[in-house]
């Protein structure tokens, strides 16, 4: 085993001297930042902090600002008199609004936590993507892994082949055998130079799937660093209650639907909140300008005699009068802004009375969504523990399958190694050692898939349990 390892090593390191060497680590990492679908999640995650923000900015007073400006051409009502006038009037006005909701059953407090609830759903479920890029990348990374590893075996056979061949063909040359033995080892070695060409397919279809994965470019000497089998030899210590105990806690899965059965919740109570009254707070200021605004000022006064007169002694004495001398002058922007200036302050209060059953029947299904929501989270919480329990199963099978491997591995070589000696002395036939070879070719090729299975039935265990995965 530990030359097998070596020989691993050694073909990574060949195969391409120029590639970097691609860690787990770095593939996970590249994975997460690349696949559009976790970039997808996030956005959706990003949309729901955008909806927590503005639920809690709908508490803050609304402010708003008015201003127009135009040309009244002909009879209109003059803004500044209102009265009529048959001429050309500049105008403008300007206003601003203020208004803030002082009690609506508390369904803005109520609606502020459903939106954060979904938001943090929404970073479990970001988060849950990640996970399951993560799990697929580790499988595919491993899959290239088990795929160069089979590769150096048929390599390491095809080799062995060959020697044999050119053996047999001195012992042939030399009439020291018979000819069908040289031609059944051609077989073998024919066979073992097309399990070469599989295993290279193999082991190109693995690379393909994980830079596609990664949403990298294919590459074809893309380089993996080699992972230590040896530390994942020994039993799984973990029980399944355990297991599903801890994903429980720390499974983004679990998290984002415990999440929104919260948010449906609060969501209930905001919408139960909007059958209350709602009392609100508002003020504004208007005022306005009219370029047909006209000021008197009084520039000076004279008596005149009108045309009235009161009779003194039999004579019309005319009546003096003060007349005033007034002079017509423009109001000036700012002025007539000032003197135009209007406030107000309300406190309204909102009685919903009947609105065609539209709010109760919201009520009604918010209830449902809730319902649904806690359906769905026991689901998930079902479907969790029914996949802790598949895969222990399933990791402790290929523990054992990979054990008894190991142990017809090495009963397989001893059983090549002698028929090796007997048919290089002379005294085995062709049929036995071909028999043996075989053998041990499958019990190795088995080995490895199955060591690499194990490693992979670990990684999904402790995937549901938020460990670290590389």
């Amino acid at each position: 085993m530990a030359s097998a390892f070596i020989l691993n090593v050694m073909f990574v390191v060949a195969q391409n001297n120029n590639s970097t060497v691609l860690s787990l680590q770095q593939a996970i990492e590249k994975g997460i930042e690349n696949n559009l679908d976790v970039r997808q999640s996030e956005i959706l995650m990003k949309t729901g902090k955008i909806d927590w923000n503005q639920s809690r900015l709908n508490m803050l007073p609304s402010v708003d600002g008015s201003a127009s400006s135009g040309i009244n051409q002909g009879r209109s009502i003059d803004p500044f008199t209102n009265s009529f006038v048959n001429q050309q009037i500049n105008f403008s006005s300007y206003g601003l609004s203020a208004g803030v909701v002082l009690f609506n059953g508390l369904s803005m407090q109520n609606e502020a936590k459903q939106n954060a609830y979904a938001y943090e759903a929404a970073k479990m479920d970001w988060q849950q993507a990640k996970d399951n890029l993560t799990i697929q990348v580790i499988l595919a990374y491993l899959q290239v892994l088990t795929n160069e590893d089979l590769l150096v075996q048929a390599q390491n056979q095809e080799k062995l082949s060959k020697e044999q061949v050119d053996r047999l063909v001195v012992l042939n040359n030399e009439g020291s055998i018979p000819p069908s033995d040289l031609s059944d080892l051609r077989g073998q070695y024919a066979n073992d130079q097309l399990a070469i060409i599989s295993a290279k397919n193999a082991v190109a279809t693995a690379k393909l799937t994980l830079c596609q994965l990664l949403n990298i470019p294919y590459d074809a000497n893309l380089a993996l660093e080699r992972i230590d089998v040896s530390q994942y030899a020994t039993r799984y210590e973990a029980t399944p209650d355990s297991i599903y105990k801890t994903a429980l806690q720390e499974f983004a899965q679990i998290k984002a639907a415990d999440l929104r059965t919260r948010s449906w919740q609060h969501a209930l109570k905001a919408e139960r909140g909007r059958l209350s009254p709602t009392l609100s707070l508002n003020g504004g200021a208007t005022t306005n300008y009219s370029s047909a605004a006209r000021s008197s000022i009084l520039t000076g006064s004279s008596d005149i005699a009108s045309s009235d007169y009161v009779v003194i002694n039999g004579t019309n004495v005319p009546v003096i009068k003060t007349v005033n001398d007034y002079q017509s002058e423009k109001i000036d922007y700012g002025k007539q802004l000032n003197n135009n200036l209007y406030s107000q302050v309300s406190l309204n209060l909102r009685v919903p009375i009947f609105s065609n059953w539209s709010q109760r029947n919201r009520i009604r299904r918010v209830q449902l969504s809730l319902e649904n929501s806690e359906i769905q989270e026991e689901t998930t919480r079902n479907r969790l523990q029914q996949a802790v329990e598949q895969s222990y199963i399933n990791m402790t099978t290929a523990l054992e399958r990979y054990h008894t491997l190991l142990e017809q591995n090495g009963a397989f070589k001893e059983s090549f190694d002698a028929a090796e000696i007997r048919f290089q002395e002379g005294v085995g036939t062709t049929i036995d050692y071909l028999t043996a070879k075989n053998n041990l070719d499958r019990a190795n090729l088995n080995l490895i898939a199955a060591r690499y299975d194990y490693i992979l039935r670990t990684k999904i265990l402790d995937y549901y349990q938020g460990k670290q995965l590389w």
